[in-house]
């Protein structure tokens, strides 16, 4: 009974509160990812160049860098981390939610179980369409770290699509892609799917009406700590 009502409750939350058009929540996902990634593009490059450092048993060093390349060398492979939130931020939550939606219509229903597989499936759908820019962002963030007579000298991200494709084909954008994937499934689960959970929560609890700045601030707080 108890589960029962708390599945009556959360459908009515979802159903009493004034929708937001799909349009809108597509474009402001892809809005955020875009903002969000601009701020933390820096670290995810660190990361890159040090993760490869140390698969090919190389050492690597931050000063080394920035005496090599600069600071704003950390900003390499920025347009494609953006181009990659266009289309990744905005499948994996405008998706979510039009996918979660048309469930709804189908069981009358949304709980949790629901939500686990709809950003299971949605947030490896985005993966699997962003990959071509992950690998640009891959590419361009870490050619700077490589020797001289390995590097690839992209210009722009444009150059990295085309030399890529001319060069190994089109399957060179996804190779390697499962593991990717896979991690963006369970990131779906544990961050879109706990966020739309804990906006109900705090709807029922705390009395921050859904999709409110309050509501969407708590949930994302909470979903981001449990991810």
């Amino acid at each position: 009974k108890q589960a029962d009502k708390e599945t009556t409750t959360t459908t009515t939350t979802m159903s009493s509160d004034k929708k937001i058009p799909k349009p809108v929540i597509f474009a402001s996902s892809g809005l955020g990812g875009c903002i969000g990634w601009s701020i933390v593009h820096p670290a995810n490059t660190l990361a890159v160049r040090w993760n490869l450092a140390s698969m090919q048993n190389k050492t690597f060093s931050i000063r080394a860098m920035v005496q090599e390349s600069g600071w704003m060398s950390l900003y390499d492979g920025l347009a494609a981390g953006l181009m990659r939130q266009v289309v990744y931020a905005t499948t994996r939550f405008g998706l979510f939610e039009t996918f979660r939606d048309k469930l709804h219509e189908i069981r009358g229903k949304t709980d949790f179980s629901s939500r686990v597989g709809v950003g299971a499936v949605t947030g490896g759908i985005a993966a699997y369409l962003s990959c071509p820019m992950e690998v640009a962002v891959v590419r361009m963030s870490n050619d700077t770290n490589l020797p001289a007579e390995e590097r690839r000298n992209y210009k722009h991200v444009g150059d990295v699509f085309t030399r890529t494709l001319r060069e190994e084909g089109v399957g060179a954008f996804w190779r390697g892609s499962t593991p990717f994937v896979t991690r963006a499934m369970f990131v779906g689960v544990f961050q879109v799917a706990t966020l739309d959970q804990f906006k109900d929560f705090y709807a029922q609890n705390l009395g921050a009406k859904r999709d409110s700045v309050l509501n969407v601030f708590y949930a994302a707080m909470t979903s981001g700590f449990w991810a």
